[in-house]
């Protein structure tokens, strides 16, 4: 039938009156020690932030979203991503997962560690897991009353028409709780010809044109290597939700945050877009490199790429005196980044003839000495 906090003791773990610490997730599949070793080894490479038994209740207390309860209906990337910062900062997500196969992120990725795959724990670290059957009507309403007397956020990235049709809208929910933040997230939002339509990262990079910025020119499409359009409304969610907290601290009253993925396309896009309305050309790839600056790219060394930033005049200055020819820095057709741009072909076989004589540590050495970011 689902799940029941109401119906277990007053010990129970999702009981308000007796919160217990944020625990690391708690899957459908089994926590086995070899997944928690993989999570904590990510951990200390900075790849995600998980409490454990290193850090004590005070530290943990003194995070800025201690004591602020969030509920996810969510899968995949975005809505996990968003409650995984909520997460970082202290807030106690409890993740609602479908009977069965919960998130479809279980079965992502190519690495498994005693047969569950490192994504979802990615993605989920921080986080408590519970199963409830959404299509079985006495659990979802034990979920919604749980929502209503004891979250402060929920946050959803169900596919459109779900949640309404489900009666775990942001208008049902915020009705029975005036002090709820409900964080929405879509494909192409809740409004235009296009609302119902489903998205995921790779089609919103597409049709928001990132794919046409990305890549070498005349080659095939190449999408962002990371889940840029998912991650980034993530992001977009916890500043909303964060936003709404505050108001809520002088109101008492919640609200309805709406986010999607489209518009965090086109927030990527602000530049290659104001270029196209500036020309009318259709923007396109220059690899690692980009349209308005030169240099700003990465240069084959004899033992491999170094990538210079020669984001302004001082800088390419100081490269050129680098690599041996200042006067190319007092040369009309280079000296200033507008010069250097309208005669970007010039400039980079100058520049990809002298870097290919030597190995990327000795090129570095002399950028870093002249003080010219490189990587």
């Amino acid at each position: 039938m689902g799940f029941d906090p109401y119906a277990a003791p007053a010990t129970n773990e999702f009981s308000k009156s007796g919160r217990t610490p944020v625990w690391p997730i708690l899957p459908i599949l089994p926590h086995t020690t070899a997944a928690a070793n993989a999570i904590a080894a990510a951990a200390s490479c900075g790849v995600i932030c998980r409490r454990d038994n290193r850090h004590s209740e005070r530290s943990r207390m003194d995070l800025p979203l201690t004591g602020i309860r969030v509920v996810e209906l969510g899968s995949s990337v975005a809505a996990p991503y968003a409650t995984w910062i909520l997460a970082a900062l202290g807030a106690e997500v409890i993740k609602v997962e479908r009977p069965g196969t919960g998130d479809d992120a279980r079965g992502w990725g190519e690495h498994v560690v005693d047969g569950e795959r490192l994504w979802f724990h990615v993605l989920n670290a921080n986080k408590r897991s519970i199963v409830v059957d959404l299509k079985d009507a006495a659990a979802r309403e034990r979920l919604l009353r749980f929502i209503a007397d004891d979250a402060d956020v929920v946050v959803q990235n169900m596919r459109p028409g779900v949640v309404a049709r489900l009666g775990l809208d942001a208008e049902t929910l915020c009705a029975r709780s005036a002090r709820l933040i409900y964080c929405n997230i879509g494909a192409f939002g809740d409004s235009g010809p296009l609302k119902e339509r489903p998205g995921y990262d790779p089609l919103m990079q597409a049709f928001g044109g990132i794919m046409s910025v990305t890549g070498e020119q005349d080659r095939p499409p190449v999408r962002v290597g990371v889940s840029i359009i998912d991650m980034g409304t993530g992001m977009w969610c916890a500043i909303g939700v964060l936003a709404a907290l505050h108001r809520r601290g002088t109101t008492g009253r919640g609200g309805v945050v709406d986010t999607a993925l489209f518009e965090t396309a086109l927030g990527w896009m602000t530049i290659p877009g104001a270029d196209y309305l500036a020309s009318g050309a259709v923007p396109r790839g220059y690899g690692s490199g980009i349209s308005g600056i030169v240099p700003y790219q990465a240069f084959a060394c004899s033992d491999g790429y170094l990538l210079v930033g020669g984001a302004n005049d001082r800088l390419f200055a100081a490269l050129c005196d680098a690599l041996g020819h200042p006067e190319w820095a007092a040369d009309p057709r280079f000296a200033i980044n507008a010069s250097r741009v309208a005669h970007r072909g010039e400039v980079v076989a100058m520049l990809a003839a002298v870097f290919e004589t030597a190995p990327r540590s000795h090129w570095q050495g002399k950028l870093d000495a002249a003080g010219v970011p490189n990587a």
